[in-house]
């Protein structure tokens, strides 16, 4: 009994924290407004912590591989990883909309819209791949353009031999560090994400019995069903069933922080927890989990369909038309690696898909509103997927810790 609760007293807190947390949100809603700051006090201590951690973990992982093929292994095993699992979570979910189609929805005007960027196109990708300023890179707005930096810096670091060993041991020391400062962090979790729990549940709950209760009801069912038994499928192609009774022992706490959080960089340490536990080398880990926190996005890639199919709907146009199909499925891999992963980052995603189909301003709201109720299973499918990722890259690229 005393090894039961050893083992899952994390878990056990945080259940509680969250418990507590969702029945003050139901019972009490206007007490949620003084408990908040202890979420987003605890957020953003994750927050800060985070950015540096992402640094040091990609560019030591980098840094530290002995052979330079193991290195162009992963990378390669990984993008593929990312877009099989990203465009097999789309296509599931077009299957369901063929299904089990919904009717009788419509925009809603009440909600206040984020104007689009009237930048180029080209000064996009540049933002999105690189800063101005050296400090800007430690924003978590601005993660893709760190995780070039930290990917370049372990590549150099590893081609100046002797003369960089000194740098190498200062980042792997780095990465111990920070390791060291977010589980001290994380024993806050309990009372941080209960409180942020109760906000979610006393703003966003009465809204899904709502008006969109028929696309959020095939969202999140279809959303279970593949977190369930794709995720083991995953699981069992990369270890068997060991790897399944492994996956499901460890995603636990992951899964409960991202629908706490709604943020897949608030769920990267458990994630990375996780996966140690799990048995996934550090080298494979630390680079996978940071870099699929940002581009690999099974519950992005999922809500992208819903919102797509919905906006057609509105429209009143044939979204299982084979063009606007592909179309789709495009816009959805490219949504999934723009989304960042910080609460409701779709917004970008959501208008790059309005401003390609072309799509009236009346379907606008009805994107947003349903990208913002779908926030905390998309954040599940989002940040567990990159365990398994990582566990399937683990598959096909074996190194040792």
């Amino acid at each position: 009994m005393k090894e039961i609760l050893k083992n899952y007293s994390g878990i056990i807190f945080l259940l509680l924290g969250i418990t507590i947390g969702s029945i003050i949100g139901i019972v009490a809603p206007n007490f949620v407004e003084y408990i908040k700051p202890l979420g987003d006090i605890f957020l953003n201590l994750l927050f800060v912590s985070v950015v540096p951690l992402v640094f040091f973990a990609v560019s030591n992982s980098i840094a530290s591989l002995e052979q330079q093929s193991k290195f162009g292994r992963i990378i390669l095993v990984m993008a593929l990883t990312f877009l099989f699992f990203i465009l097999t979570a789309a296509i599931f979910t077009i299957v369901m909309v063929y299904f089990f189609p919904v009717s009788g929805v419509s925009g809603s005007s009440e909600i206040i819209t984020e104007a689009a960027n009237n930048d180029t196109w080209g000064n996009r990708i540049v933002s999105f791949f690189t800063v101005g300023e050296f400090t800007e890179l430690f924003s978590r707005r601005n993660m893709l353009a760190l995780l070039v930096f930290a990917f370049l810096t372990g590549f150099a670091a590893r081609k100046t031999g002797d003369a960089g060993q000194p740098f190498r041991i200062f980042i792997a020391s780095g990465y111990e560090v920070m390791k060291e400062l977010l589980l001290l962090v994380m024993k806050l979790a309990p009372i941080g994400l209960g409180a942020y729990f109760a906000y979610q549940v006393a703003t966003l709950g009465p809204q899904l019995f709502g008006f969109y209760g028929k696309p959020l009801g095939l969202y999140y069912i279809a959303g279970v069903i593949y977190f369930l038994v794709f995720f083991s499928l995953y699981a069992f192609m990369a270890a068997g069933q060991k790897g399944v009774k492994n996956f499901w022992t460890n995603a636990i706490y992951p899964s409960l922080t991202a629908i706490s959080t709604c943020s897949s960089f608030a769920t990267m340490p458990a994630n990375l927890q996780a996966a140690s536990k799990i048995g996934i080398p550090n080298s494979i880990a630390n680079l996978v989990i940071p870099i699929g926190t940002t581009l690999h996005k099974n519950g992005s890639s999922m809500s992208s369909i819903i919102k797509i199919y919905v906006a057609f709907l509105i429209i009143g146009k044939d979204f299982f038309d084979p063009a606007n199909l592909l179309l789709a499925l495009g816009i959805t891999v490219f949504v999934s690696i723009v989304a960042g992963g910080i609460p409701n980052g779709g917004y970008i995603g959501e208008m790059l898909m309005i401003s390609v189909y072309k799509l009236p301003q009346e379907a606008i709201p009805a994107v947003m509103i349903i990208g913002t109720l779908v926030d905390p299973l998309a954040t599940v499918l989002n940040s567990v997927g990159d365990i398994v990722a990582a566990m399937f890259v683990n598959r096909f690229v074996k190194v040792t810790s």
